[in-house]
């Protein structure tokens, strides 16, 4: 397994005129066993591979470019645009290509464009690469396939009101990660107006709260910093220690705002839980049903207990989930993720362990098709929980 690539990966974004990274799907590894081929990339994302002009000719908007892989090795590649399927793909890999195979998928691939015909990109494989790179970028994994916007600051116009409003109240640096979750919920809420989607749909609930909240620490980033920034830094060392605290501020508060929001989903759909409760010794899943005090109680009902462990990406930390509950050794182990596909293989081990996923709805399909059966939508997650509560 490649490991060590986040920084080469980052700077070839921060080097470039565009960026684009996405999670590989299963369509893309090739464990669908479909017939398509190459990475299908986002039509937003369409300026990265093609000219306005290039899109516009009457034939089909087709193109050569070479892409220098993992800064090792070059490809001669082919951008092509589908129009009877609406899809835009990057293919011609050669032979032996040793990326896109079906173990590979839930790997971030990331592309940047150096010039108009010369690309480099990257696959990053391990969860500390992944997060190193999202976190460069202050990027949910909701944000993936699309292109990397590395000035953007604020969010659009019908929410900046909201946005500022926020940053204006607050008086410390920084609000606690909690805060700054309640708040793009608020903020969420109020301006589209669909709060009665956290009980008729909280998957998509889910993913319009993470994609705010990272909108939202985006902006406060810039109002804190900004200054500063334009202004320059009086030395190397002021610039290593403005740059570390903002890192791990990323990865501190990425870590918790799936568990936030989570917590707020329940609460909207009157599930009663308890969120880092003590089972035994140290161990704390993330979140115990009904309660840490009913788990505790020889005489509750083993089969009305419930854990469920949130882990944003998952591709390989999943096994800490296993022992966080000894009642409920032999009962499912839930598994919460943003993670947009992992492999069959890994699959396969999941069930051995008696692990189910729960997965936003939109992104189960970026998962082999043959074991999408197997992983739960939030709302069906919800529902159970209900349903086991009567």
């Amino acid at each position: 397994m490649t490991a060590g690539y986040a920084e080469q990966a980052i700077q070839s974004v921060l080097n470039s005129s565009q960026g684009f990274c996405k999670f590989l799907s299963a369509n893309d590894t090739g464990a669908t066993g479909g017939h398509q081929s190459g990475i299908l990339v986002s039509k937003s994302a369409v300026s990265i591979l093609f000219s306005a002009g290039q899109m516009q000719q009457d034939c089909i908007p087709k193109r050569t470019v070479k892409i220098k892989w993992q800064n090792d090795f070059t490809t001669e590649s082919c951008f092509t645009y589908y129009e009877s399927k609406n899809e835009l793909r990057i293919t011609r890999f050669g032979r032996g290509f040793p990326f896109l195979i079906p173990e590979q998928t839930g790997a971030l691939f990331v592309l940047s464009r150096q010039s108009e015909n010369d690309y480099s990109g990257y696959f990053l494989e391990t969860e500390e690469d992944i997060e190193e790179f999202l976190n460069a970028f202050a990027l949910s994994p909701t944000e993936t396939n699309s292109l990397i916007d590395v000035g953007a600051i604020y969010p659009e116009v019908h929410e900046r009101m909201a946005v500022q409003e926020f940053i204006d109240s607050i008086t410390v640096d920084f609000p606690l990660s909690e805060e700054m979750s309640a708040a793009a919920r608020n903020i969420q809420n109020r301006v589209y107006n669909n709060i009665d989607y956290v009980r008729t749909n909280p998957d998509r609930k889910i993913v319009e709260w993470t994609n705010m909240e990272y909108t939202l620490f985006r902006a406060f980033e810039y109002a804190r910093y900004g200054d500063l920034i334009n202004r320059g830094f009086k030395s190397v060392e002021e610039f290593v220690q403005i740059a570390n605290m903002v890192l791990n501020r990323r990865k501190s508060r990425a870590g918790k705002s799936l568990e936030h929001h989570l917590a707020a989903i329940f609460d909207g759909n009157a599930v009663r839980y308890e969120s880092q409760a003590v089972t035994e010794g140290r161990k704390k899943p993330d979140f115990i049903f009904p309660s840490g005090e009913a788990y505790r109680d020889s005489s509750f009902c083993v089969d009305k207990l419930v854990s469920l462990a949130a882990k944003t990406t998952c591709k390989d930390r999943w096994r800490q989930v296993l022992n966080e509950a000894d009642r409920l050794r032999d009962k499912p182990k839930y598994l919460c993720t943003l993670q947009q596909g992992i492999s069959g293989a890994q699959m396969d081990e999941m069930q051995t362990e008696n692990v189910i996923l729960v997965v936003p709805r939109p992104y189960i399909r970026t998962y082999p098709a043959d074991r999408q059966d197997r992983i739960w939508t939030l709302t069906k997650f919800v529902q159970y929980l209900k349903s086991i509560e009567e």
